[in-house]
């Protein structure tokens, strides 16, 4: 009976880990935003609050890990050899 429910544990958390990394980031972040409402444990409270807030840029999940350059950078052009 016991390693029935390690199993099931272990299952569990697996399925929970692949839907959560397989969601689209908005159902991702509503998700979150919902599951906040809970009493939750400090570490985990933290990993959705970033999870709930809205990203920087264009959606694609890293623009809001970027890290933004005080000054832009000019573009240098080198003719190529003939």
């Amino acid at each position: 009976m016991l390693e029935t429910l390690i199993v099931f544990v272990v299952v569990a958390c697996c399925f929970g880990y692949a839907a959560w990394t397989l969601l689209p980031p908005i159902a991702r972040r509503e998700l979150a935003k919902r599951l906040l409402r809970l009493p939750l444990p400090g570490p985990l409270r933290s990993k959705l609050e970033m999870a709930a807030r809205d990203s920087a840029g264009c959606h694609c999940s890293g623009c809001d890990r970027a890290v933004v350059q005080p000054e832009s950078q000019p573009l240098l052009f080198h003719p190529r050899k003939r």
